[in-house]
């Protein structure tokens, strides 16, 4: 291989059935570096993990071509039969996957491109956007990417970021709201306590995903048993541990199920995640200023908040439309959380971090067919 740019593909796919709905998904990063270059995913119907996992690998090694096509790749897969076939050590049998192969060496010339097998736990980004993808289609929607790589397009343009696009105008009516339709009652419910809620840390979407501490525990069986949740229709959760354990009490207790849609994960805080807020002042004190006063500034590696925002007003937009008439009962982490209350509210970005949002309290909104919304109660514990 030459001495010039050097890539890495880390790509997977999946199947929930072995065949069943399948999905891939692939991040390309600068091998030198580990910048995240670019992000595909896309969930393609019935398929086997094999042939999900081919398509991974095809999706990462075209975004590479796209970002550099004088680049030499490594591919990173926890395939050991992907690794083995597309090296030539194995043959490839069946015949979609051999098809595949042989799309995905016409990618790039073969002196460019190396394979080599890492454990799942290295892989867990790619492993993230296939799920993700799987979870937008058995949602009704098509993948997007949420996180903004360095270089590429802001999530929302610039100009739309000094506030949030608020839900209600600033004149309209406390009550009655709505256009005639039937309402969706929402309660939002943050996430039960983790060992590193408790030692108030940051923990976003690729970072530790930790489960919930032995309080979490107690915490999301209190919740299950609250007037708030009871007769839910249906319990949607973000894709984090922490949220579908949480979900998880809730349903059973209330025998509604479970939805997983990754719109409602956490904020990704990049380099930060891990760390307190008084330990990302002392070693990032420029970039915790900047992104303290610009909704549009990421944390280094991670997101803006205007982009949780703008996903949240998609997934938002999709339960009205969904639920209408119904109650749901949305079990998702602090910035969606508050970014939806500040939107029903009108509220800009300036305000997010003086919204409490407790581990197991409940928010209650109640969302119109005509985008006009009503807070009913906020933080309940």
């Amino acid at each position: 291989m030459s001495a010039g740019r050097r890539l890495r593909v880390e790509a997977d796919g999946g199947s929930r059935g072995n065949p069943g709905p399948a999905g891939y998904g692939a991040v390309v990063k600068d091998a030198a570096t580990g910048e995240v270059l670019a992000e595909v995913a896309e969930s393609i119907g019935r398929a086997t993990n094999n042939v999900a996992e081919y398509r991974g690998l095809l999706a990462g090694l075209r975004a590479a071509a796209e970002v550099d096509p004088g680049a030499d790749v490594e591919v990173r897969m926890d395939s050991k039969l992907v690794v083995e076939q597309m090296s030539g050590r194995w043959q490839v049998k069946h015949a979609d996957m051999r098809r595949l192969a042989e799309e995905a060496r016409a990618v790039l010339p073969a002196g460019r491109v190396d394979y080599g097998w890492i454990p799942r736990a290295q892989n867990s980004h790619a492993d993230r956007l296939a799920n993700e993808a799987m979870d937008a289609e058995a949602a009704g929607r098509t993948w997007q990417r949420s996180t903004t790589a360095p270089g590429a397009a802001p999530a929302v343009p610039p100009a739309a970021t000094p506030a949030a696009t608020p839900a209600v105008p600033a004149a309209a009516p406390a009550a009655p709201a709505g256009g005639g339709g039937e309402p969706l009652d929402l309660v939002l419910v943050r996430h039960a306590s983790t060992p590193l809620t408790e030692q108030r840390r940051l923990s976003g979407r690729y970072g530790e995903d930790p489960g919930l501490s032995e309080s979490g525990l107690v915490e999301a069986r209190r919740a299950a048993e609250c007037a708030e949740v009871r007769g839910a229709d249906i319990v949607i959760s973000s894709t984090m541990r922490r949220s579908r354990q949480t979900a998880e009490a809730i349903a059973e207790r209330t025998g509604a199920p479970v939805l997983v849609d990754p719109q409602w994960d956490e904020t990704d805080f990049g380099d930060w995640d891990g760390f307190t807020a008084a330990e990302v002042v002392r070693r990032w004190p420029a970039e915790f200023a900047a992104w303290s006063q610009d909704p549009a500034v990421a944390p280094p590696g991670g997101e803006p908040l205007v982009a949780v925002e703008r996903r949240v007003r998609q997934a938002a937009a999709a339960l009205r439309a969904r639920w209408a008439g119904k109650r749901v009962v949305l079990v998702t982490h602090g910035d969606p959380l508050r970014a939806l209350l500040r939107d029903c509210l009108g509220c800009g970005a300036h305000l997010q971090r003086r919204i409490r949002v407790d581990p197991a309290s409940r928010t209650l909104l109640r969302l119109h067919d005509d985008g006009t919304s009503e807070v009913l109660a906020v933080n309940r514990v």
